[in-house]
C-alpha cells in the first residue's frame, strides 16, 4: 500500500463542483472521494495527482475549519509533473487562465502557472522538491 502524503493542501470553494470539474478535466487530477451533504454541498472531496492529494470542500458549510478560513485569500500550490508542455496544452484547451507559459527556470525546472476559477494559483513543473 502506498504511503499517504505527509502534507495535504485543503481548499474551500464557493462552487466546489465547478472546481472539481476544472481540476479533473483541465489539470488531470483524479477524484478518489466525494461526500456531499444536503443540496449538493461538497462536504469533503479528495483529488489525487501522482502520489499527491488535495482535499477540498464547499465554503459556508460551517465548522471550525470553515470559520478559520472564511476571510482567507487564494493559495498557491506546486504540482510536480513530467511533461510540462503537454500538461500546459491540456489546460489551455480547457480555457484555464495561464499566468506564465512554460518557462525554463534558473534552478533547473520547467514550469508554468495558472489561476483556477476562484483565484488559487497552481504551478506545474518538473522540479521535484525533496523531503527529509
Amino acid at each position: 500500500m502506498a504511503q499517504s502524503p505527509s502534507i495535504t493542501p485543503t481548499l474551500l470553494y464557493a462552487d466546489a463542483k465547478a472546481a472539481i470539474r476544472q481540476l479533473t478535466e483541465a489539470f488531470g487530477f483524479a477524484e478518489t472521494a466525494l461526500f456531499e451533504g444536503e443540496g449538493g454541498i461538497v462536504e469533503h472531496c479528495e483529488l489525487t495527482y501522482g502520489n499527491g492529494v488535495v482535499m477540498l470542500s464547499s465554503k459556508g458549510r460551517g465548522g471550525a475549519f470553515a470559520k478559520a478560513m472564511e476571510n482567507a485569500g487564494p493559495v498557491g500550490l506546486f504540482i510536480h509533473i513530467d511533461d510540462v508542455d503537454t500538461h500546459h496544452k491540456r489546460s489551455v484547451e480547457h480555457g484555464v487562465e495561464i499566468l506564465m507559459p512554460p518557462t525554463d527556470q534558473d534552478y533547473g525546472s520547467r514550469d508554468y502557472m495558472a489561476r483556477d476559477l476562484e483565484g488559487n494559483i497552481w504551478s506545474f513543473g518538473n522540479y521535484s522538491p525533496q523531503a527529509g
